[in-house]
């Protein structure tokens, strides 16, 4: 692959037709195909493209395309896909200025990516783990006015927090 415009595509096209569960064997398809990039460059990448981890029955974790676009900071993906994430939320709580979100197995990754594409100012960042997601929240913002984001994010989240 001559440019990172045709190594996304063929992440895209692997990714869509063949079950992938790990970034190694992503990787494997990559080289076959021709595009020999390093670890480091395919998380980026996948960070990049929106890529999430979701729970299959067959396969464990698998990758999937989250069709979540985003332009000039605001989010641009349908309210079902939205609700989708916050059907995975179980609740949240609060420490200082930190905030744990649990997650239900799989989908912390996705909603973490969620609230970073959106890059509300109330929250300098997260960390996300298979189930939990850790919320940085910054200086001086209250748990309500993150909450109160988190609903603006995911509207469905109004009867969970």
């Amino acid at each position: 692959m001559k440019n990172r415009s045709q190594r996304i595509q063929l992440i895209k096209k692997i990714i869509s037709a063949e079950v992938i569960s790990s970034q190694d064997e992503l990787l494997i398809h990559l080289l076959e195909q021709g595009c020999d990039i390093t670890q480091a460059t395919l998380s980026r990448d996948l960070k990049s493209m929106h890529v999430v981890k979701v729970s299959d029955d067959k396969n464990g974790y698998i990758y999937r395309l989250a069709g979540n676009e985003v332009a000039g900071g605001q989010l641009s993906s349908s309210v079902s896909q939205r609700d989708f994430m916050a059907d995975g939320v179980v609740g949240i709580e609060f420490s200082s200025n930190l905030g744990v979100v649990k997650t239900l197995p799989g989908y912390a990754n996705s909603v973490a990516i969620l609230i970073d594409k959106v890059n509300p100012y109330e929250i300098l960042g997260t960390v996300a783990g298979d189930d939990t997601i850790l919320l940085i929240m910054r200086e001086g913002i209250g748990r309500s006015d993150v909450i109160q984001v988190l609903k603006s994010i995911m509207p469905k989240l109004e009867s969970k927090i």
